[in-house]
């Protein structure tokens, strides 16, 4: 007589028609109290009897019991589905179009309890050779945010991802910064252009403004200090009969409306050719529409936002006008060219970091690191002081 297995071990038996040895054990109930059972199966009764007792040792330790069939599709579907709450609808577009592109093609079929650290380090070995180091981050990140998601359900015992490192990708396109006699030529060809691109550019450049925050930026936010109540006040309640003036760059477009950082949120004061640009921008919309003041500082004919499409296009129109060739550029190197310049003037970064709206200097080291000259000059010249001479011919 076939000895009883003891409560708890599961069950072990031989299935004809499938011609394996089937093992099974109740891992929980439900919450209307079926019974939840767990099988694996094997050629052999010692394989079979190996995944039994791989599924007992895992529910024991209270680690992720699912389905053998979970893909990395699965996962990823899943979470772009049900973990993007909240996020604007081009960032869920994007994050689509980078999973269905990129991922699950290369990795989508394989069992996500089977993915390996190999698997992922490959594909992303894989997907250097012809994507920037930028996007191999996305696409990490995408990943690795779909496979934390997973694990937080108990689809999968950890997260392998996490483990792999981003190798470097192909070199994007090189961000780059006008010179000083191109700033000048843009800015002279901006005020020849349309009063509302005219201000855009000579704010863009002026500030280092991100073109996201001005193209949320309203009439209220732009400000002038009053003397008389010693407080800074909207022109709309003030008039432009003063002398300092500043932009609150608390805004963005993006979904929320909130900067890109907390640091992000800042109060600029206006160079006075912003000004001078702002208020002939201010006299031409309160001609044309009577009711400047309450709308946006950069909108459409119609009253609408900005997009950047609407921007870029403009942008390269004024590019043409001073000379320069409009296909090289885009907005996004005007705050670049502010860093630049900032940067040739002698600014110490600290305080360039600041203006820019950076979290620290490291960031604005790294990204703008091809804009920045040499600012660490107090070694050099305290030792020349300490060991003086002259350089030997």
């Amino acid at each position: 007589m076939t000895k009883r297995r003891s409560r708890g071990d599961g069950g072990l038996h031989w299935d004809e028609a499938r011609q394996r040895w089937i093992a099974s054990v109740t891992v929980g109930y439900t919450p209307q109290g079926k019974r939840i059972v767990k099988k694996a199966s094997g050629k052999t009764k010692t394989e079979a009897k190996t995944k039994l007792k791989e599924i007992i040792r895992d529910y024991e330790d209270g680690l992720a019991i699912t389905s053998s069939g979970y893909t990395v599709a699965d996962a990823i579907n899943y979470w772009l589905e049900h973990g993007l709450k909240g996020r604007d609808a081009g960032t869920v577009t994007l994050y689509k179009e980078f999973a269905e592109n990129h991922i699950i093609p290369a990795l989508g079929a394989r069992k996500l309890r089977d993915l390996s650290v190999e698997d992922v380090d490959r594909w992303l070995a894989d997907k250097a050779n012809a994507l920037s180091t930028r996007t191999l981050k996305m696409l990490h990140s995408i990943l690795n945010r779909a496979v934390k998601n997973a694990m937080r359900r108990d689809k999968v015992k950890r997260n392998v991802v996490d483990l792999c490192e981003v190798p470097e990708g192909r070199e994007g396109r090189p961000s780059k910064a006008f010179t000083l006699d191109q700033a000048n030529a843009v800015l002279t060809a901006a005020e020849q252009a349309d009063v509302r691109m005219c201000a855009y550019i000579v704010l863009s450049l002026l500030t280092g403004a991100r073109t996201e925050e001005l193209r949320a930026l309203i009439w209220p936010h732009v400000v002038t200090f009053d003397k008389e109540r010693k407080a800074w006040r909207p022109v709309g309640d003030t008039g432009w009969d003063h002398e300092e003036f500043a932009v609150y760059v608390w805004r963005s477009v993006r979904r929320k409306g909130d900067t890109k950082t907390a640091k992000s949120r800042r109060t600029l004061k206006l160079p006075q050719r912003c000004v001078r640009a702002l208020r002939a921008l201010w006299e031409v919309q309160t001609k044309e529409e009577g009711e400047a003041g309450t709308e946006l500082v950069f909108r459409t004919k119609n009253g609408t936002a900005l997009s950047a499409t609407n921007v870029r296009r403009d942008f390269r129109k004024v590019l043409h006008a001073a000379g320069l060739d409009s296909e090289r550029w885009t907005p996004k190197e005007m705050r670049h060219s502010f860093v630049s310049l900032l940067s040739d003037s002698g600014v110490p970064i600290e305080d360039i970091s600041r203006l820019v709206g950076h979290a620290n200097t490291v960031v604005t080291e790294t990204v703008y690191r091809k804009q920045l000259r040499p600012v660490l000059l107090e070694g050099a010249e305290a030792m020349d002081e300490i060991f003086p001479g002259e350089i030997r011919a």
